[in-house]
């Protein structure tokens, strides 16, 4: 009886009272605003769900007193007609710092003409250098050959192909004929290059440069600077037909943040071979540096006796490009 006179007191709280059957009429214009009201507050449910899972972004504008950092460049490019032991990256900017094959943190992963990989391990090696076929014979340790006419104060001696080249580089001067090098012959050099010639190259890995203008760019043949000229050195290549055609799976500037997006990712550039012409293609990307700040707000019961929350900020940075 206790219960049975509750719920007869709970049911006078009803606020919608139902009509008895006789007094009902059902019509296809109910019934029409029925399926559009329940497809309406699905649709305003699903909206307002995805907007609070949404992460929200809130841009704002500041200079960037940072001084003597780096930029982290990030790049993965695929050469499928050229090979590793002639690509060099070089990297130059306005305040007068160049880096010349930068191999620092850079992989290069041969490719057969197919595309696939020829050897599961990257390499990492300077241009011209190949796995070596065989064990050459011992030579002395403190053998003194000649630079053949490039000796300077910091290589009296050239003991290996890549001593005469560096010393040639290092003068301004190019090797004309490799095979009348004593150390180059000795080690192959032309055969190693012969061996590459219809291989393919995937670069990757990421360098670093100085916050101010400048350019990177990936070419055949050794480099070095003659009067403020960069130049690139392809006497060891003579004969050989460049085609630089290259696909650019990721190019990135500093840490990846949700939401960036790298507009030369995919970019795919095919160079027709043309016996009179060669076509060197480049891209201008504008860089803005960007801070991304990660804020996660978390219950903290630890510092008040009523609960409240407390936030915490991760940093990262980062730099959007604009193509």
């Amino acid at each position: 009886m206790l219960f049975k006179g509750l719920f007869e007191n709970l049911r006078r709280f009803d606020a919608y009272p139902k009509t008895l059957e006789d007094f009902r009429v059902k019509t296809y214009g109910g019934a029409a605003v029925t399926l559009v009201s329940g497809i309406l507050m699905f649709v305003l449910f699903i909206s307002e769900l995805n907007y609070y899972l949404t992460l929200e972004v809130h841009p704002e504008l500041f200079v960037d007193t940072s001084r003597g950092q780096k930029l982290r460049i990030n790049i993965d490019i695929v050469f499928p007609k050229m090979a590793c032991s002639y690509l060099a990256l070089d990297a130059m900017d306005v305040s007068g710092e160049s880096q010349i094959d930068i191999d620092a943190h850079l992989l290069k992963q041969r490719l057969d003409p197919d595309g696939k990989q020829i050897s599961e391990t990257p390499e990492q090696h300077k241009i011209g250098e190949t796995e070596v076929a065989s064990t050459p014979p011992p030579l002395d340790p403190n053998r003194c050959e000649s630079c053949y006419g490039a000796e300077g104060p910091h290589h009296q001696c050239c003991n290996t192909c890549e001593d005469v080249r560096e010393a040639y580089r290092k003068k301004g001067w190019a090797v004309q004929n490799l095979n009348s090098i004593e150390q180059c012959k000795r080690e192959g050099f032309a055969a190693k290059v012969e061996a590459q010639k219809n291989e393919g190259c995937k670069l990757f890995g990421y360098l670093e440069v100085n916050k101010v203008a400048g350019n990177f760019h990936i070419a055949p043949g050794k480099s070095f600077q003659q009067k403020h000229v960069h130049v690139h050195d392809m006497q060891a290549f003579s004969g050989v037909k460049f085609n630089i055609t290259h696909r650019i799976n990721h190019l990135s500037f500093g840490n990846d943040y949700p939401g960036i997006v790298n507009p030369l990712d995919n970019v795919y550039e095919r160079v027709n071979e043309s016996p009179r012409v060669t076509l060197v293609p480049g891209a201008g990307v504008s860089v803005v540096s960007t801070n991304f700040w990660n804020i996660q707000c978390i219950p903290d019961n630890s510092t008040s006796k009523e609960p409240g929350h407390s936030c915490r900020i991760k940093r990262n940075s980062n730099c959007e490009q604009n193509e």
